[in-house]
């Protein structure tokens, strides 16, 4: 899946979920950057309340529900900077897409 599809994804999951308060940014590394705000997605690096380092793989994970989120933060597959309320918040946005 490439990053357009999961921005597409990604929007239907916002509408679906009644969007984010605050904005989020999922950092993949050298696969680029998908930032959320309110219910719109895009491939973009712009500043966000919270950023998630997360391989593209383990995002795919997440989202597919196949990989649990506490431990992909335990065991440091996932990595949270800024407002850590906003990544806990995802958990609808997950179940959504």
């Amino acid at each position: 899946m490439d990053n357009a599809d999961i921005v597409a994804k990604m929007k239907e999951a916002l509408s679906a979920s009644g969007g984010t308060d605050k904005s989020v940014k999922f950092d993949f590394g050298d696969d680029g950057k998908i930032f959320l705000e309110g219910s719109e997605a895009i491939e973009g690096d712009n500043d966000a309340d919270c950023t998630i380092s997360v391989s593209k793989d383990d995002f795919l994970a997440l989202a597919a529900g196949d990989l649990d989120p506490m431990m992909a933060f335990m065991s440091g597959k996932l990595k949270v900077a800024g407002d850590m309320s906003v990544a806990m918040g995802l958990q609808s946005l997950f179940s959504s897409m």
